[in-house]
């Protein structure tokens, strides 16, 4: 990856980690209200920016998971940097997040994966008169992305590095441009403005339903990215270390809640609607797109259908070969991953 690119990539993670200093003593009193009666912890966990990549979240608190497991939840918002500032400090004890996490952390951002959520929630879409079919094809063209180091943008690069084209920018074989409204970035592409987009759900399962776009890779299903986890959960290092039993407890209300959409989408679905937690208003793209993100249910895990450690990996692997990643794979995974003992802790 570009030097320019890795400067953007380093500085963006340095300044979460600078940051931290001026919020490391106000965030930990935001935790102080008095817990729900009964309640072991009470907690911040970010939940409320309206995609169906949180749906286990929105379960957990709807169906009472969460305080099954002791927790007095409260749903706020929060970006990725302020995610980032409370993983460190220990604030936010757990966020669900894509492997765009991965460089923050190898930067300093003080967290360790501890599960897989769900596959894959990002397209890349052209329009529908377009003769681009592959990752070839966009050589010399323009592709929209949400930001440069983003996940989409991520996602592009191993794509197209994979098929032998450079998505360097100095190498000039494609130029990235950046928007940071996906329905701007859609209206780029309709005026021709940019060739392709890289995109996350919903945004472009709506349009590709409309007829609008058509898809060129999806990531749940195209390689190299089938079969593996797009979004992880990303622990606390501080509060992992401190109090695993806490960190414990809150995945097994998350798998409690993985397991009730894996059987019951529909349900869930309507759970998600009726409580407002996503943009999407149709019901039967939700359910569609719901069940593709394969939330991993109870007889998976038992059966060892995914490795988590082994997703982790990979994309090690594959943002490493880019230059995303200064650290080798199996190093990086032995460093920031961890197997948590559910039952328990550590």
């Amino acid at each position: 990856m570009s030097q320019r690119i890795n400067t953007k990539i380093r500085e963006a993670s340095k300044k979460a980690v600078a940051v931290i200093a001026l919020f490391a003593f106000a965030l930990p009193f935001a935790g102080c209200a008095k817990k729900e009666a009964g309640a072991k912890w009470k907690i911040n966990i970010p939940g409320l920016d309206g995609s169906l990549c949180g749906a286990p979240i929105y379960i957990a608190y709807e169906n009472g998971y969460f305080k099954e497991e002791g927790f007095d939840v409260t749903l706020i918002s929060a970006d990725t940097e302020t995610r980032k500032i409370g993983l460190n400090n220990g604030t936010i004890p757990i966020v669900n997040g894509d492997f765009q996490f991965f460089p923050s952390m190898e930067e300093g951002v003080n967290t360790v994966v501890v599960d897989k959520l769900h596959d894959g929630c990002i397209k890349i879409v052209v329009r529908p008169d377009s003769e681009i079919k592959s990752p070839e094809d966009l050589k010399n063209l323009k592709i929209g992305v949400d930001e440069i180091g983003g996940t989409p943008h991520q996602v592009a690069s191993v794509w197209l590095e994979n098929a032998g084209i450079s998505a360097r920018q100095e190498d000039h074989q494609v130029e990235f441009l950046p928007f940071a409204d996906g329905n701007l970035e859609l209206e780029a592409l309709y005026k021709g403005d940019i060739d392709a987009a890289a995109m996350w759900d919903p945004l472009a399962s709506v349009a590709e339903k409309a007829g609008k776009v058509k898809t060129i890779l999806n990531i749940t299903t195209d390689e190299p990215f089938a079969g593996k986890a797009c979004c992880f959960l990303y622990a606390s290092r501080k509060v992992y270390e401190e109090n695993p039993e806490e960190i414990a407890a809150l995945l097994r209300a998350y798998r409690k809640a993985q397991d009730f959409i894996n059987k019951n989408p529909e349900q869930a679905v309507d759970i998600i609607i009726k409580g407002k937690y996503s943009q999407i208003e149709d019901r039967e793209l939700a359910v569609e797109l719901i069940t593709s993100y394969n939330y991993p249910s109870y007889e998976q895990r038992a059966n060892n259908v995914f490795n988590v450690k082994d997703d982790v990996r990979y994309f090690a692997q594959q943002l490493y070969d880019i230059g995303y990643l200064k650290t080798d794979a199996d190093t990086y995974t032995s460093k920031y991953f961890v197997e948590v003992n559910v039952d328990g802790g550590k």
